[in-house]
């Protein structure tokens, strides 16, 4: 056991992440969602991340209210607070997987016919796949439902010694079957995530090549994009693979008794959804532009005597 100023330390960290997750959410929501509003349409890509942006939000603020309540111990919590961020983070993988299956079949150059017919019909099912997705995460709410009661059952039966034998089989029911079919929930968007990315990864490893064997003054530049992307890509699945396994172990260790390593877990949980969030608002033109602006403001308010150049400068 770590000591306590140990986890209070953990736990300003999470919540500071948990700001962090909150902000960058709100920022993709209401710059996209005002874009939409003026132009009166919106790119699937778009479709997706003001959806991401929406499920984050409720996620990250369903996540402190349920962790904070859970870790000191209230049954209550279980039922109505666990329900909502189970579903959220459920929402969440299924979004994020079909935001890396957009990007893979809109930048991979692949010449398949059946990538090219791919490409094109997965465009055009974006709002269908958004609704499915939904609705897939909405089937999860039942189970959901079932192992917090079973898990209000067993914090209330593990107290007295006489009752070891329904404390057992309550165990044994929630570990074996509703755990299990709640990672398969999850394991189906993360295997879909991975193989995009990785077949993202493979497209420009071998345009790089391609790229490399005609280098030119321009093509350095082109090249040096390339290899950053590729290193952003290696990096964040790595980060994807570890959010997905720290996930699967605080899942099974729900029926612990919480510690400190509880905030750990949660800090490396968040650390990855506020990696990807920052990393989509810098691939996103109009998002990335947004903090262009707000970082030139702040540079300008702290020099009150200059004048703005010509030229927006770049903060990022």
């Amino acid at each position: 056991m770590l000591p306590i100023q140990v986890t209070v330390v953990f736990i300003a960290i999470y919540v500071l992440e948990s700001l962090a997750i909150i902000v960058q959410s709100s920022l993709i929501v209401a710059v996209l969602g005002r874009e939409w509003v003026q132009v009166k349409r919106m790119s699937p890509v778009e479709m997706i991340l003001i959806s991401l942006g929406s499920c984050r939000f409720c996620l990250q603020w369903s996540s402190v209210l349920y962790n904070f309540c859970s870790y000191f111990n209230p049954d209550w919590v279980f039922w109505y607070i666990g329900i909502i961020w189970e579903f959220t983070n459920t929402l969440s993988f299924w979004l994020t997987s079909l935001l890396a299956v957009v990007y893979c079949v809109k930048i991979a150059s692949f010449t398949h016919p059946i990538f090219f017919w791919l490409r094109w019909r997965i465009l055009r099912l974006v709002p269908w796949l958004l609704l499915g997705s939904l609705l897939t995460s909405c089937v999860t709410i039942i189970f959901s439902a079932i192992r917090n009661y079973i898990t209000v059952k067993l914090m209330s039966v593990k107290h007295f010694p006489r009752n070891n034998t329904v404390t057992e089989r309550l165990q044994t029911v929630l570990q074996n079957f509703l755990i299990s079919q709640q990672m398969v929930v999850l394991t189906i968007p993360f295997l879909l995530f991975v193989a995009s990315t990785i077949v993202l990864i493979s497209s420009l490893f071998q345009h790089l090549g391609q790229m490399q064997q005609h280098s030119s003054g321009h093509g350095n530049s082109s090249m040096k994009a390339q290899s950053t992307a590729l290193r952003s890509l290696a990096v964040f699945l790595v980060f994807f693979i570890s959010y997905f396994l720290t996930i699967l172990v605080s899942a099974r260790d729900s029926l612990f008794e919480k510690t400190t390593w509880f905030w750990v877990w949660q800090i490396i949980i968040y650390a990855v959804v506020s990696i990807h969030s920052t990393s989509l608002m810098l691939s996103n033109p109009k998002l990335k532009k947004v903090l262009k602006v707000r970082c030139w403001g702040q540079r300008m308010s702290e020099a009150p005597g200059t004048r703005p150049p010509g030229q927006m400068g770049v903060c990022i």
